[in-house]
C-alpha cells in the first residue's frame, strides 16, 4: 500500500485527465471531416461531386441551379470535395450530428 501513495495523492490533487465533455467540447484533431458547404458563386452545375460520392448523398438539380444534400445519407468521405474542380465545396471543420429529422439541405445559386 505505502508504494501505491504517491500514485495516489497524485491522481487526487492533480488535473483531471479527461475534459468536462458535455460543458467544453475538446478540440477537433487536425483534417477532421466535418460538414460539406456548397459555395453556389463558384459552382458551375457539372456534377462531378454527385457521380463521384459513394452513398449518392448529393443531388444536383442543373435546371434549377440547386444541389440538394442529405446528411443522413453523408458517409463525411469527402471524395466530392476532392473531385471539384472548381473548389466550390468547402469541408466545414464543425462535428455534430445530423439531426433526428432525415431532411436535405438545399443550396441554390
Amino acid at each position: 500500500m505505502p508504494r501505491f501513495l504517491g500514485s495516489i495523492l497524485e491522481n487526487l490533487l492533480g488535473k483531471p485527465a479527461t475534459v468536462r465533455y458535455p460543458f467544453e467540447k475538446p478540440p477537433l484533431p487536425e483534417g477532421t471531416r466535418g460538414e460539406l458547404n456548397f459555395n453556389m458563386v463558384k459552382c458551375d452545375q457539372c456534377q462531378d461531386c454527385e457521380r463521384t460520392c459513394p452513398s449518392a448523398a448529393i443531388t444536383v438539380h442543373v435546371e434549377e441551379k440547386t444541389i440538394d444534400w442529405e446528411p443522413f445519407k453523408c458517409i463525411y468521405c469527402h471524395a466530392c470535395v476532392r473531385a471539384c474542380m472548381h473548389k466550390a465545396i468547402e469541408p466545414k471543420a464543425n462535428v455534430s450530428r445530423p439531426g433526428y429529422k432525415v431532411g436535405k439541405k438545399t443550396f441554390k445559386a
